[in-house]
């Protein structure tokens, strides 16, 4: 694979390293790289398949987790050989974060993680089957009101009608919907390579979605400490999804909501900066950030 990453700032400042989500590139940081870059080593990447970066072949069976996984640690040996990375994801990005945040090849490179609007799979399929071991009206009310909002996920499970979609009217028509949906106003996001991202990205949701729900770790502990972002307007995530992380996060849990819609990083930009820039320097105060 060959990985298109971008650096800003001070590479020997703290590395912080932003992983973008569905359908996107690495351009849904720039303006959060921006304010963050005057205090710390900035890196963004694009995720296989998507932007700059080369997409597997064949794409089925390319996009699992543990080969995510593989991509993160080359990028974080490359731009931060010697020290740990603070790691902050968005949407899918998220979701591979909490998987390099849990998983134990990853001990050692990792100082914090910063986790926006993408819950563990693992988390997820646990939340799953404790409603169904443990039936009540409110746990029954949560699950018809996230399928709905998940609605898309089936949908992206289809063969070959989301690549059509994605690089035909969807893919034109999205960037007008987006900007209308979370009121943005820039025009050079998204990118023109909005429909080959979101046709490749499918198998993100293929390749892991349901073997992890029907399968999840046991021991999905996070080994760093975690910062949770909750846009409490999510359109495709309920807040009630993370109600049980701090279970998950035995090195401590410090919870952020915000009544904003999906994605805050193009949103709210300035704000989830100082999110993140707050909670870096936290930690590297502890020392957190050392070998």
């Amino acid at each position: 694979m060959r990985l298109r990453v971008l650096e800003r700032g001070d590479a020997a400042r703290p590395t912080v390293l932003l992983v973008h989500g569905y359908p996107d590139s690495q351009e849904v940081w720039e303006e959060v790289a921006e304010f963050l870059a005057d205090r710390f080593h900035v890196v963004t990447y694009d995720v296989r398949g998507h932007g700059g970066s080369s997409a597997p072949l064949p794409l089925r069976g390319g996009f699992t987790l543990p080969k995510l996984t593989d991509d993160f640690l080359a990028v974080a040996h490359a731009v931060s050989p010697t020290r740990p990375v603070h790691l902050v994801g968005h949407d899918w990005g998220s979701v591979q974060g909490w998987e390099f945040a849990t998983v134990g090849r990853t001990q050692g490179r990792i100082a914090s993680f910063t986790s926006i609007s993408g819950p563990s799979l693992d988390h997820l399929g646990h939340w799953y089957a404790r409603r169904g071991r443990h039936p009540s009206p409110e746990g029954l009310l949560q699950l018809v009101d996230q399928g709905l909002k998940s609605w898309y996920i089936g949908a992206l499970h289809l063969p070959r009608l989301p690549e059509l979609a994605w690089r035909g009217p969807l893919g034109r028509a999205w960037p007008s919907v987006l900007r209308r949906a979370e009121k943005l106003t820039s025009t050079t996001y998204p990118t023109a390579s909005l429909p080959s991202d979101a046709a490749n990205g499918a198998w993100l949701y293929r390749d892991n979605i349901l073997p992890r729900l029907r399968r999840p770790r046991p021991d999905a502990f996070a080994h760093v400490p975690v910062q949770l972002v909750i846009p409490t307007r999510d359109a495709f995530l309920s807040p009630y999804l993370y109600d049980k992380v701090g279970d998950w996060t035995p090195r401590g849990l410090r919870r952020r909501a915000v009544p904003a819609k999906h994605w805050l990083p193009r949103s709210r930009p300035e704000l989830l900066a100082g999110w993140i820039a707050d909670f870096v320097a936290d930690r590297e105060e502890l020392g957190e950030g050392e070998d």
